[in-house]
């Protein structure tokens, strides 16, 4: 309802102005005495309520300035017209982000559509509390929800520290908000996250079956988590994976969800007409299907350790009747390794460790009795009669599951039985009626293969994030049948020996016939194996990637004490592969050709290579792996060296510019110019300006210095055949006079060949144009009108005396 204008009290009737109004009038003033056709404009964005429909069939001229004097409200409802009268709202939204965010967005160049930036940032702003909608009258609209309108734009969203966003989002004056995050968000951050209470656990829970189960979120990634909540973390896992409950059990709002409750009605009413009488013993359900029987349910509650029975009310509908009451309690060691069973045992739920529940095995009569009972449980207990520690005892059953059937190479058949669980009881499992206790002492688990499989993401990071063994083993079960992942990224995750666990994982995944994993980068401090080992174990086993990238900053001093029955994957065939990028970072570990080879040879799609802080053990071992290159990959692109001491090949690197097949070439901190002639420097710049197919030359930090750039400008001459469009020299010791020369010498060589280059780019970061800031201008403004530079305002006083060679 519209506010009553009140009248004034000074005795006149003329009401007092709003607060936006005034606003509005402040900014008009602001720019200047207003044309009669502004005044008009900021009347009619004044009655606008009245006057919408009429306005939007305004002709552009007069729409044109009336869109800067609209609420966001109104600004959003004009784009149909503005576009029917051919105008953009790009500029207005543009403003509207300085003034209100004020602020500049990163790769601001690159943003094509500035109301779904604005829209996207104001919406994380105000649910997250730091933007306040009555700071400026264009968001101060009593038409406008800020989360319920700007949501449809939002595709990617951040949660951080206690995940006070999720539990506004699953509020219940925020249904509609969350609907349309399911359909437009695709990419779900969790960053700096703190341990979080169980009614927050639960509002995540909520969040991440909506938007993933029943959602469009396609990527899941986490960072800088030092101290990582086990619960917490293996609960985005598992979800992020698809695993949870069967779908008519999870509430919402003391309700079941409705998405999940129209699925089970419908697989219902098929599985009634299909198969009336369904014989379930000893886990033969579970054949032929690499998804779970959509009948089961799974008994979880988001509770951690300590919490009471009755703290479950917000999720009663999550205490939903198990399928089978009697269970068999076994204890048994478990690791990640396909070709034993190996490893400590389960301790107590009680320490925060797994607490895991025997398996499921009784016949259908036992099956009826078992869920009557539960039932009858149920109504009276209202499903408070579940472990508090049940989080635990899903998340973690997940790990301590025996793979031993799964993951030998030998015997794994899609779908089978997967063998017992290990059980650690702690007493009873019911704390709030007598009647629903169960037999064994814990409260039972299903097998994830039959629990129901809800919709998985398929891009997976991890970023910052230590991972124990016990989070490994669950991470690994979860990515054995993982099969909708493409991409999965774990940087400095401080695996160390668990990454032989998550290669047991990724194993078992390849082996499924729909795996559709195609990108994966590993990097940490540490390597617990050699580069190129890791390479063949996962290249062997995933011919079928595109990107493989590893990557490790320094070389375990205990690699190759590696757990028994992992053996080494040096000697693994690797099959002919799809790869067509390999990034590998060696922590100062030589390189040898002789392993890199196969992995050469198996790549005939290979486009692009980069080899970073790798070793030349010998002069020969460059020379070989060219003459590789040249062999097994001629569709390589982009090569790129980084960190490779190249001062002592000369040779090899003239050889690598005459490659009339590399388009791209990287040498990055190479050291190239160390122990540079006259006539080295020469013979580079000649087989440059040879070399047609060769479009980019990247050359940071190798000491270039003012002289040999100024040489450089060479290659644009006009006996040059060369087509580079981008030159890199960054951190190359350059001053403002050596730029200025290179730009008149660039300058002449254009105008001998009548304007005509291809020459579009250089990236001039870390050099010292801070030394002569009015020569380096000139500089600048001279190149900007030959090409696109991109440069930074880097204090040089900061470089390290290293360069003082070139000085």
């Amino acid at each position: 309802m519209a506010a009553r204008r009140l009248p004034s009290q000074n005795g006149g009737g003329a009401a007092r102005p709003r607060p936006k109004m005034a606003a509005r009038r402040g900014a008009m003033a602001a720019e200047g005495p207003s044309s009669l056709l502004a005044l008009s404009a900021a009347a009619v964005s004044r009655s606008m309520a009245a006057l919408e429909p009429d306005v939007w069939a305004l002709p552009g001229h007069l729409l044109r300035g009336l869109l800067p004097l609209l609420s966001v409200f109104r600004l959003e409802r004009a784009e149909a017209a503005a576009r029917r009268a051919g105008l953009s709202t790009q500029p207005v939204w543009r403003k509207l982000w300085d003034d209100v965010m004020k602020t500049r967005p990163p790769n601001s160049e690159n943003i094509t559509c500035w109301r779904k930036k604005f829209l996207e940032t104001f919406f994380s702003n105000v649910l997250h509390g730091v933007l306040d909608v009555s700071s400026d009258w264009r968001l101060n609209d009593h038409h406008f929800s800020p989360l319920l309108h700007s949501s449809p734009h939002v595709t990617q969203l951040t949660l951080c520290n206690m995940l006070q966003g999720a539990v506004e989002l699953t509020a219940e004056h925020n249904q509609k908000v969350l609907e349309n995050l399911a359909s437009s968000l695709q990419i779900l951050k969790f960053q700096h996250l703190l341990s979080s209470d169980q009614s927050i656990r639960r509002s995540l829970v909520l969040l991440l079956h909506r938007l993933i189960h029943h959602g469009s979120v396609s990527q899941v990634s986490m960072y800088s988590w030092p101290v990582p909540d086990t619960v917490l973390l293996v609960l985005i896992l598992s979800m992020s994976a698809g695993f949870w409950r069967s779908g008519n059990a999870l509430a919402y709002h003391s309700s079941p969800c409705g998405l999940c409750r129209e699925e089970g009605n419908t697989q219902s009413q098929e599985s009634t007409r299909e198969q009336p009488e369904r014989e379930w013993s000893d886990g033969e359900n579970l054949k032929g299907s690499c998804r779970a029987p959509k009948e089961a349910d799974v008994q979880v509650e988001v509770n951690g350790p300590g919490a009471g029975p009755g703290q479950n009310s917000g999720l009663s509908g999550l205490s939903f009747p198990l399928q089978n009451q009697a269970y068999e309690e076994a204890s048994s060691k478990v690791s990640c390794d396909h070709t034993s069973i190996q490893g400590g045992s389960s301790p107590p739920c009680c320490s925060e460790q797994l607490s895991c529940r025997p398996v499921l095995r009784k016949s259908r009569r036992r099956l009826k009795s078992a869920v009557g009972k539960k039932r009858r449980c149920l109504r009276r207990s209202r499903g408070l009669c579940a472990d508090p520690d049940d989080l635990y005892d899903f998340v973690f059953t997940v790990a301590r599951e025996d793979n031993s059937g799964l993951l030998d190479k030998n015997s794994i058949t899609e779908g089978e039985n997967t063998g017992n669980w290990t059980s650690s009881s702690t007493g009873s499992p019911c704390s709030g009626n007598a009647g629903c206790k169960k037999r064994g002492g814990s409260a039972g688990i299903v097998s994830l293969k039959a629990a129901h499989r809800f919709r998985s993401v398929s891009t997976l990071e991890l970023f910052s994030i230590p991972l124990t063994g016990d989070t490994c083993r669950t991470l690994s079960k979860l990515l054995s049948s993982w099969v909708s992942l493409e991409n999965l990224v774990l940087s400095y995750n401080g695996l160390g020996a668990n990454i032989f666990c998550i290669l047991s994982g990724l194993r078992a995944l390849s082996r499924h016939p729909d795996c559709h994993l195609r990108v994966v980068r590993v990097s940490d401090v540490f390597s617990h194996m050699p580069c190129m080992e890791l390479v063949h174990c996962i290249l062997s086993a995933f011919p079928q990637l595109h990107t493989l990238s590893v990557s490790f900053d320094l070389k375990n001093q205990l690699e190759g004490n590696r757990p028994e029955g992992n053996p080494s994957c040096s000697d693994a065939e690797i099959p002919e592969s799809c790869l067509e990028q390999l990034e590998i970072r060696f922590p100062r570990e030589p390189l040898h050709t002789m392993f890199l080879l196969p992995v050469l040879k198996a790549s005939k799609s290979l486009q692009q290579l980069s080899l970073d802080s790798a070793a030349l053990p010998s002069s020969q071992e460059l020379g070989l792996l060219l003459q590789a290159l040249k062999e097994c990959n001629p569709s390589l692109k982009k090569l790129s060296f980084h960190d490779v001491n190249l001062a002592d090949h000369q040779k090899e690197v003239l050889l690598l510019l005459q490659d009339p097949i590399l388009q791209e070439i990287t040498f990055s901190f190479c050291r190239l110019f160390e122990s540079c002639t006259t006539e080295f420097l020469t013979e580079i710049i000649n087989t440059v300006k040879r070399n047609s197919s060769l479009k980019s030359l990247r050359l940071p930090g190798n000491r270039l210095g003012n002289h040999r750039l100024v040489a450089l400008a060479d290659i644009f001459s006009e006996d040059s055949s060369s087509s580079l469009c981008q030159l890199d020299v960054s951190s190359n010791c350059i001053k403002p006079d050596g730029l200025l020369e290179f730009t008149k010498k660039l300058e002449g060589h254009i105008q001998q060949r009548g304007g005509q280059i291809q020459f579009t780019h250089l990236r001039l970061f870390q050099n010292w144009l801070d030394q002569d800031a009015e020569t380096a201008q000139e500089a600048l403004r001279r190149l900007k009108a030959v090409c696109s530079v991109v440069n930074d305002s880097w204090d040089s006083s900061q470089a390290f005396a290293d360069y003082i060679s070139v000085m």
